[in-house]
């Protein structure tokens, strides 16, 4: 194995388990975040702005669903195309290729994340009607998101352990 092929594998490796990790940590977020909330509204979302605690979880839940998604989508997904001997061009070619070998359920989806993430980062602080969406559809996301986060992850666990790798 050459130099190059080994640093491919030890940054693959690394971003498994940076995704896993980043997977978790949203989970926990959004549990103290809408643990208990059968639906979030503008009213919910107002008393959650105004309160520090709250605020403080609110942030945390829009970080780490915009970094899982970057963690995955931006780096994992091309160091695991590379890995495996695709080419890694634009996000979206690259998301339709991760769809393709069933490493994310949807391309479409993942790139409603992406807006969803922008409307969460920067919309709520000039509309709490905007947020109040965002979150509720970022909530409903979260799940799945955090799904094929974890699979990719393990599709790169599994390609490290394998003695020669091809996409499926």
């Amino acid at each position: 194995m050459s130099f190059r092929e080994v640093s491919q594998a030890e940054r693959l490796a690394f971003l498994a388990r940076v995704a896993k990790k980043e997977a978790n940590y949203l989970e926990l977020t959004s549990t103290r975040v809408f643990g208990g909330v059968a639906h979030v509204t503008r009213r919910l979302v107002a008393e959650w702005v105004d309160d520090i605690d709250a605020a403080e979880r609110l942030d945390a839940f829009v970080a780490r669903f915009g970094r899982l998604q970057d963690t995955v989508g931006d780096k994992l997904l091309p160091q695991l195309l590379t890995f495996v001997g695709e080419s890694v061009g634009p996000a979206a070619d690259n998301l339709d290729k991760a769809e393709k070998f069933g490493w994310i359920d949807n391309a479409d989806d993942w790139l409603l994340y992406r807006k969803l993430r922008n409307q969460m980062v920067h919309d709520y602080i000039e509309d709490l009607d905007v947020l109040a969406d965002a979150l509720e559809a970022g909530r409903a996301f979260t799940q799945p998101l955090i799904e094929m986060a974890l699979r990719m992850a393990g599709e790169a666990d599994n390609r490290l352990h394998e003695p020669h790798s091809s996409p499926s």
